[in-house]
């Protein structure tokens, strides 16, 4: 599964992607600006995933409603979250492997 993660801090990504990798996921992370090329680079994300988490707390409004609106355009499932650390990312994984 194609793990899309809208926000965050930069320092944590890649614990994050680590921990999809040993799961046997992968995981691509956005910092959520929407400025300049932002809106086409979030939507490739959007398009490439399998499900979109999106980080409320770090996010500008604009940010969030527009991965919501591209999530929903493209049949993408969306979770949004005010926080995200390992150990929540970890809860979520196990979550989507029992879903499946």
């Amino acid at each position: 599964m194609h793990i899309g993660i809208v926000g965050g801090l930069d320092r944590n990504a890649w614990r994050c992607v680590e921990l999809a990798r040993a799961e046997g996921h992968t995981l691509e992370c956005h910092r959520g600006w929407i400025a300049g090329t932002g809106h086409d680079t979030l939507e490739s994300l959007v398009v490439r995933s399998d499900i979109v988490i999106v980080i409320t707390d770090v996010n500008s409004h604009a940010a969030v409603w527009l991965a919501r609106d591209l999530s929903r355009s493209h049949g993408k499932p969306i979770k949004l979250v005010r926080r995200l650390g390992i150990s929540r990312l970890r809860e979520m994984i196990a979550s989507l492997r029992t879903a499946a």
